[in-house]
């Protein structure tokens, strides 16, 4: 059965600044961001960013030692400082994953522990099932597989609508309503719009939805975010739905999880907020199910945000788990 986190909550580590940080071509387009942090001779750790589209941030440097790891974070294909911005030609899944690999190589490193949640998750299982070989331990939080059901229970009102009809509202009003048989489709068109103005409003309005129902408690300054940071918006939602009504590229419907055989020897920790809206629990019960090895973990009290306390927690305590993995 799955563990219930309990106890008191705990502090990210101090804020630390990067040793390191550079730019790698990947393609004839495209150039990532990444940066390195904590102990250079340390345990390799990459951070997987979340989205697609939403880019790193300072602040997820500190899930982890700084003395025990060698931690790497980067900017997925049109996100953060990578270039060209929101650039959504050759940006797939499986585009990501080779961008990993050749980071790897580039930064000497043989293996190393994989942490990401939400989209980080479904980025990180797919990295993991292609390079099992590459990966000594792997962290996923909030987990999201991008199956139909998934992307319409969130963008569709099959669900989340129904617990906040408030914030739904302006989602859904922005399209006509004669385009409302595919939400998806309609925001999207206006997401690659040649008229900027649209372009602008749609991101931002897609991007207050998502901010509005990450935690358990709304978070009213995250919902400021969309419309202070027009960049961030744009990135976010136009990386998004480009993923989304591509079904995230994957193969075969619930690939992610149908391929989990690939990846039952390597350590493993399944960590989920109970009340995540965004990504719904039973995705992570079919995960754990499938993974049965690996260590699953419900925060009781949380929904989807990584700072939420209950889910900062979990996720410090299993970056220490692995801290020291050779």
């Amino acid at each position: 059965m799955a563990q219930v986190q309990k106890g008191e909550h705990r502090n990210m580590y101090p804020p630390i600044e990067p040793y390191d940080t550079g730019f790698l071509k990947v393609s004839e387009i495209h150039t990532i961001y990444y940066e390195q942090s904590g102990n250079k001779e340390g345990n390799p750790v990459v951070f997987v960013h979340g989205g697609p589209g939403s880019g790193t941030n300072p602040i997820e440097r500190s899930f982890f030692d700084p003395e025990a790891y060698r931690i790497i974070l980067f900017d997925q294909r049109g996100a953060g400082k990578s270039t060209p911005s929101a650039e959504l030609k050759e940006n797939t899944t499986w585009d990501l994953v080779e961008d990993m690999e050749k980071l790897r190589k580039h930064l000497a490193i043989d293996r190393w522990v994989v942490f990401g949640g939400s989209w980080g998750s479904s980025l990180s299982l797919a990295y993991s099932e292609t390079h099992p070989e590459n990966v000594k331990a792997l962290i996923v939080r909030g987990i999201f597989t991008l199956r139909r059901e998934e992307l319409e229970w969130f963008y569709e009102g099959k669900g989340a609508n129904m617990l906040f009809p408030d914030y739904w509202e302006e989602f859904v009003n922005f399209i006509p309503e004669v385009e409302r048989g595919s939400l998806m489709n309609a925001y999207y068109r206006r997401l690659t719009s040649e008229d900027e103005e649209i372009k602008c409003r749609a991101s931002q309005i897609w991007s207050k939805w998502e901010q509005a129902t990450s935690h358990l408690f709304i978070n009213q300054e995250k919902l400021e975010k969309p419309f202070s940071q027009k960049l961030w918006a744009l990135q976010f939602a136009r990386i998004e739905c480009h993923y989304f009504i591509h079904g995230g590229f994957f193969k075969y419907e619930n690939q992610l999880i149908k391929d989990v055989d690939k990846i039952r020897h390597i350590p493993g920790t399944i960590i989920q907020g109970r009340y995540d809206v965004i990504c719904p629990m039973d995705t992570a019960w079919q995960l754990h199910k499938n993974w049965p090895e690996a260590e699953f973990i419900i925060a009781p009290d949380c929904g989807h945000n990584s700072q939420e306390p209950g889910i900062r927690t979990l996720l410090l305590n299993a970056s220490d788990k692995y801290k020291y993995l050779k």
